[in-house]
């Protein structure tokens, strides 16, 4: 089952979040000679059997104690200690986490005993006991597939209720992720131009009917191509969504051949966006347009260009004025290549496949993430860096149910969540929209995008409750039976499900 159709959960509805309840767990020992003098047995119970916290947060504990009749001892005297207090302190009940790893809280009283676990993550932001859940689920799945660090944000009507950083943003500085963090955000930068198109429409600057590579004229196929006719039918809404006729299975995805493009050219490498539409002009399609969907970064990559030549501006300086600052969004913007381009409050990337040769000419081999690929090619399909709660701030102006100001139309809004034309998605319980994923579901729709590049695993998700959820790491990981991926979007609704949602 792909991603998509793992989407199949619902989640209970409450109006808002439900307090966690862990069962109870004494533990006896010591003394035969209980709290009250009777010589029977006496119990200890704390409040908590086990909590999950990252570095810095607080938790109190309470301890109850009986005596060996059942009788509840009046002020007793209880002694608090930490197996690890490298790992948590604990003082008169009040646990502190310090640093990674686990411990047992242990109150004693009489001879009597009972304990708490408490495991410690790295990372940093505001505790909300009660979607500890997240707490307790992302670390363990990170920790599985050796994620180093990442980011979690919660929407619950509009309000965010939950942002929290996991793990590392740089390993070997040992610098936590906060928050705020700055990620590449891969794929999930397609909704952001998907936004831009349907904003361009509204504004009566462009039509989904009209025809790319008309507005795009100028960027000619190279000298003794031959143009596929077809190319001439493809609409703006086929590219929106992933319709325009290329196959990157059967042919390969052009924005990561920057350097057999730039060498076919005769131009400097690593080709930029432009070469590369150049290029593929003189490219068969691999089937007729509309027939078929099969997601293509070069459709979004042409989607740049046509906004590019419609408004005047950089697909960049536009995106960032006419969208993200009307939102209040100002930190996002198109990530660089190379570690010197690493924005203040960004991570650094990892990723376990090893090093690739650079597509910048006579630099060797260097990380995946930083130079295996050009970024600043792929702005309008993958390039935008950005923090999960830019994403939700994003999304919270898109979505009818929460936008203060409606940023798009009716009809738009319609038109980027209606069920394609046939023949596509026909007979499937969801679809790919205009720039997202949309499974109907509990009288309205979950709407979702994911992301993933070398060092980079990225996934939003608007569910039809309410609740809107963004998550970046600064990793990606997989095995032959599943991916890092593949298991964090249920997870992510485990934990809202954990947490009374």
């Amino acid at each position: 089952m792909n991603r998509a159709a793992r989407r199949t959960r619902r989640i209970p509805h409450l109006a808002a979040p439900a307090v966690l309840v862990f069962a109870l767990t004494g533990c006896g020992g010591g003394s035969p000679s209980g709290p009250d003098g009777s010589g029977s047995q006496a119990a200890v119970n704390l409040s908590r059997s086990a909590v999950a916290l990252i570095t810095g947060d607080t938790v109190r504990l309470t301890a109850s104690v009986r005596a060996g009749d059942g009788s509840v001892v009046s002020n007793p005297s209880v002694q608090w200690s930490s197996s690890a207090p490298s790992i948590a302190s604990v003082s008169d009940g009040l646990v502190t986490a310090l640093a990674a790893g686990s411990a047992d809280i242990s109150a004693s009283s009489n001879g009597a005993a009972a304990k708490s676990t408490i495991t410690s993550h790295v990372g940093s932001g505001v505790r909300v006991p009660s979607m500890e859940s997240y707490d307790r689920i992302i670390p363990a799945l990170m920790s599985k597939w050796g994620i180093p660090g990442g980011a979690v944000a919660v929407m619950k009507d509009g309000v965010v209720i939950f942002s929290r950083g996991y793990g590392y943003a740089d390993v070997d500085a040992h610098v936590p992720v906060a928050p705020d963090a700055l990620f590449r955000i891969a794929s999930v930068s397609k909704p952001i131009t998907s936004a831009t198109i349907l904003k361009l429409v509204d504004d009566g600057e462009i039509s989904l009917d009209d025809h790319p590579f008309d507005i795009i004229s100028d960027l000619t196929a190279p000298d003794g191509s031959t143009e596929d006719p077809r190319l001439a039918n493809i609409t703006i809404r086929h590219l929106l969504e992933h319709a325009g006729g290329w196959d990157r299975d059967a042919s390969g995805d052009p924005m990561f051949m920057s350097s057999s493009i730039a060498s076919a050219l005769g131009t400097d490498a690593p080709a930029s966006v432009e070469d590369v539409i150049r290029y593929m002009r003189g490219q068969p399609l691999d089937f007729d347009p509309g027939s078929r969907y099969v997601y293509s970064n070069f459709g979004y990559a042409v989607l740049g260009r046509v906004i590019e030549k419609i408004t005047g501006q950089s697909y960049e300086e536009y995106v960032k004025a006419n969208v993200l600052e009307p939102m209040g969004i100002t930190r996002m913007t198109i990530g660089a290549t190379r570690p010197s381009g690493r924005l203040d409050g960004e991570v650094k990337y990892y990723e376990t496949a090893g090093n690739a040769t650079s597509v910048f000419p006579g630099e060797g081999m260097v990380p995946w993430p930083y130079g295996g690929f050009y970024l600043e090619a792929m702005d309008s399909h993958g390039a935008w860096v950005a923090s999960t709660l830019d994403l939700l701030n994003f999304v919270k102006h898109i979505d009818p149910r929460t936008a203060p100001t409606p940023f798009l139309s009716t009809a738009s809004t319609t038109a980027m969540l209606a069920h394609p034309p046939a023949p596509l998605w026909q007979g499937s319980a969801y679809w790919y929209g205009l720039g997202w994923l949309v499974r109907p579901s509990g009288g309205d729709a979950n709407w979702w995008h994911d992301g993933s590049l070398p060092g980079t695993t990225t996934l939003v998700v608007r569910a039809y409750n309410g609740l809107t959820w963004a998550a970046f790491f600064n990793a990606r990981a997989s095995s032959s039976s599943s991916s890092f991926a593949a298991e964090l979007d249920p997870a992510l609704w485990d934990a809202a499900t954990g947490s009374g949602f």
